[in-house]
């Protein structure tokens, strides 16, 4: 990592220029004077020279920081100061850095470093946020001891650790554990506490706390619950205790991410930890379970071992993504969170994976960190976790990860490590499987079949398109999970793992009495993208009787993409063989409701323009979504004799619950509702929103009252009753956008961006709006470019305040190069202007250009 002031133009960090820090950090003492404009930061450092490093060169990264004064060993000094840091002239021994510094957390609108929201005091540090608090080597291998103290008029003041000392005015924290600077934490303000207890394995006793805004403490339970679980499920899957005496959370209205992981001081969006029946829909439920658990999971996968680099991010983030889907899977429905996780790669990663943006798992280059925090790193990075786990088998998996905790316990460390780890507990050579982690792209696995003489023969062939950089791929190891069913339905070949490391590879499976009907990648055993050239009744035949959850709902995905093709490009009617499946398949009560719901669930516009385009035809927003609802219409009309009796059937009795069971039941109740109110004129929808007891049916039936163009009036009720909700007001924003028609989209979202609770400064609100904008497809990609024009202006105005909510927002235009001419002119346009903004940062600056690049 090269620590030199950088020149005019962005500087490239490349992997193979690791250095270690010249120096070890063996302590840190902070103090803070807290005010909203002059926030005094006294740092007092302890470093030793590193006999591992090649250069003693002495610089500490800092960033619009005021420098009151500086000291080496209690004498003054004056260092060099650049934009990025500064350097100064050292002892070869051991010695004592002290610095005072002035920030301003008010006018911090990046939320980045320390800043103030509404009054509050937090903290965001990674990736490169400590810089802006104090000088200090930011970088993750460099990990110390924090010893903290903070002075304000506060009624609470949070660091990582364990609490010491405190009084009036003052608060001091002390965190035994070695870290990395950004995990460094602090919150100030006027807080409340939701407060619990938990007991550990060993019978260590731990304070937990929820901290929030007074108003907000009867919206904490849920997330103290979650929180308990993770705790317990750590415990029991993966042998892992929490370490601290205190387990702090605090809800924070203004922050770019979703949650924190700072050590023992986790600081969540709000809208990832806040959560009531009346105000949070099942969907907010669930992702609070999992992002506490995420965060929670962190403090052994990312804090007690760290990444020795911002390259390996995967390191810590695709295992923990994991863990969070495993633990999602035991607390929840394993075949439906599979199936959720496949549609949001799809949706997300594949797209990354297959334009300008794409890049491996681990980078081998990057000019602003910000911006790889991605769903290749995150999502594609657990993939790659779940398949090494398929390939080892599960005692294996678990065995190596205890040797993963002990051998590199309070290290920062590198992909290498992690597979070391597995091929000294396995035996395995993993060489080739380091290609997950080293190879852009998502691979095209493409199956031809043979039936003769009772040998049944699958040859699979693997390759990967070329991507940014990287023009040859090399074969990647494929767990490929595959099973084989007689023609009466019956399963001949249990599931079975094929490991194919090969270009091409065959398989062959003897004693056969019959051609058998394949069930390829259960469970979707690998990222890949798999063709099989099959016909619509295989594609039946598995909807009906595959024993993968997974599988048969693949096979339903396929028949309705293969049906949405048909439509747009021959102007087909709907399948009506698909439609038939669907039909049986909601009325089977037998069925999981949430699989159900999942299976009632269409393709999203995006996946068929996608789909289209990969068969070299040029999607047509419009011609997409007027199949899209033609489809919709049909399915409705075909099930109207069992709509009402279904209706009826998936209504939750009771008190509300946000478990597996009465969030899968509202989940088929909502999908059945938005084809009955086809059909009636709304009058469920509105009568539902009359009588709704909690947010998730209320939020349907508007959804549903404002698709139809029937809900003007409990849209105005809604935002009546919930005005002073911020969070609630989120969905009432990105719903206006949401259930527009193409045609009005820009243009309702350009009116919004000048409502008085519109702010631009708020990542949540700025999302609900634009972000909604950017998955209404047709309505984004209308053919007069108003949809780009908005977004560009948007990001322009944003950019100054908020670069990296900025830079992530640009993704919504990183597959321009699917779309016609005229489409693809507009928005080269407006990546242009955005390009040529005079001050762009680097964040932004970065990926407008790697998506000009493509």
């Amino acid at each position: 990592m090269n620590d030199a002031a950088p020149s005019t133009q962005p500087e490239t960090f490349y992997l193979k220029d690791y250095a270690p820090f010249g120096f070890v950090v063996e302590s840190v003492e902070l103090t803070f004077r807290l005010a909203p404009e002059t926030t005094r930061v006294l740092s007092k450092i302890r470093f030793a020279p590193n006999p591992d490093a090649p250069d003693r060169h002495f610089f500490l990264h800092g960033e619009k920081l005021k420098l009151i004064s500086s000291r080496i060993n209690g004498e003054a000094v004056t260092p060099v100061l650049t934009d990025t840091g500064l350097t100064c002239d050292v002892p070869d021994q051991p010695f004592t850095w002290e610095a005072e510094v002035e920030i301003n957390p008010q006018a911090n609108t990046a939320l980045e470093g320390l800043y103030m929201s509404n009054g509050m005091y937090c903290t965001q540090c990674e990736a490169e946020g400590f810089r802006k608090i104090t000088y200090y080597p930011d970088r993750p291998d460099v990990m110390s001891t924090f010893s903290v103290r903070i002075e304000g008029e506060e009624k609470v003041m949070l660091s990582n650790g364990n609490p010491g000392d405190r009084g009036a005015g003052y608060a001091e924290w002390h965190d035994p554990w070695p870290k990395p600077a950004y995990l460094f934490a602090l919150v100030a303000g006027d807080l409340i506490n939701h407060p619990d207890r938990f007991t550990t394995g060993s019978g260590k006793d731990v304070e937990l706390n929820i901290w929030v805004r007074p108003g907000d403490e009867d919206k904490c339970a849920f997330g103290m619950e979650a929180l308990k679980k993770s705790m317990t499920w750590d415990e029991e899957v993966y042998g892992r205790e929490y370490d601290l005496d205190v387990f702090n959370i605090v809800a924070v209205d203004d922050f770019n991410m979703g949650a924190m992981e700072n050590k023992g001081l986790n600081i969540f969006n709000s809208s990832c930890v806040l959560a009531s029946p009346e105000t949070s829909t099942d969907a907010n439920f669930e992702r609070i379970e999992a992002i506490i658990a995420h965060e929670y999971f962190h403090n052994w996968t990312g804090n007690r071992i760290t990444c020795r680099d911002w390259f390996q991010l995967c390191l810590k983030e695709g295992l923990t993504v994991y863990r969070d889907a495993q633990f999602t899977a035991d607390m929840r429905s394993a075949p439906v969170k599979r199936i959720e996780d496949a549609i949001d790669l799809r949706a997300r990663q594949f797209p990354e994976d297959n334009g300008p943006l794409a890049h491996p798992v681990r980078p081998e280059a990057f000019q602003e960190i910000n911006n790889f925090y991605t769903a290749t790193v995150y999502e594609k990075g657990a993939e790659v976790i779940g398949m090494l786990k398929r390939l080892v088998g599960d005692e294996a998996y678990y065995t190596a990860l205890d040797l993963y905790f002990e051998r590199h316990d309070g290290q920062a460390c590198t992909i290498e490590d992690w597979i070391k780890v597995f091929e000294d507990s396995t035996g395995r050579d993993l060489a080739q499987f380091k290609n997950w982690y080293s190879q852009a792209g998502t691979p095209r696995l493409t199956v031809q079949d043979s039936y003769e003489g009772g040998t049944y023969t699958l040859t699979f062939r693997q390759t990967t398109p070329p991507t940014p950089g990287q023009d040859h791929k090399d074969p990647k190891v494929i767990p490929i999970a595959m099973g084989l069913l007689n023609p009466n339905g019956d399963e001949v070949v249990p599931t079975t793992v094929l490991e194919m490391t090969q270009a091409e590879q065959s398989f062959r499976f003897e004693g056969l009495s019959a051609r058998p009907i394949p069930s390829i990648l259960r469970d979707f055993s690998a990222p890949v993208i798999l063709t099989r050239e099959t016909s619509a009744e295989e594609r039946a035949f598995l909807l009906a009787h595959d024993t993968d959850p997974f599988n048969r709902w693949e096979a339903g995905r396929e028949l309705a993409k293969a049906s949405r093709i048909a439509m747009v490009t021959e102007g087909a009617s709907p399948d009506a063989q698909y439609l038939d499946a669907l039909q049986s398949l909601v009325r089977d009560d037998a069925l999981d409701p949430a699989f159900r719901a999942l299976v009632l669930s269409p393709p999203s516009e995006s996946e068929i323009a996608q789909a289209l385009a990969d068969q070299g035809v040029t999607p047509d927003p419009d011609a997409i979504h007027d199949a899209a609802e033609t489809f919709a219409q049909t399915l409705a009309q075909n099930l109207a004799d069992s709509l009402p009796r279904l209706f009826a059937a998936t209504k939750v009795e009771g008190p509300y619950k946000p478990d597996a069971r009465d969030a899968g039941l509202r989940a088929l109740n909502g999908r059945i509702l938005a084809l009955l109110t086809r059909l009636d004129g709304a009058e469920a929808a509105a009568k539902q929103f009359e009588t709704a007891d909690n947010m998730t049916v209320q939020n349907t039936a508007l959804a549903c009252l404002l698709k139809a163009e029937k809900g003007e009036a409990q849209s105005k009720a809604f935002y009546e009753q919930w005005q002073d909700d911020r969070l609630v007001m989120d969905k009432w924003f990105a719903l206006q956008v949401a259930t527009a028609r193409p045609e009005r989209a820009p243009g309702v979202a350009e009116a919004l961006t000048r409502h008085p609770l519109f702010t631009i400064k708020n990542p949540n609100r700025f999302r609900a709006v634009m972000g909604a904008l950017s998955m209404n497809h047709a309505g984004f990609h209308q053919a007069d470019g108003s949809g780009y024009r908005l977004l560009a202006d948007q990001l322009i105005a944003l950019d100054p305040l908020n670069p990296q909510t900025t830079a992530r927002m640009c993704t919504a235009f990183q597959t321009w190069k699917r779309y016609d001419a005229d489409r693809q002119e507009k928005i080269l346009t407006e990546l242009k202007r955005i390009k040529a903004v005079d001050g762009l940062s680097r964040d932004t600056n970065e990926m407008v250009s790697r998506i000009l690049d493509a």
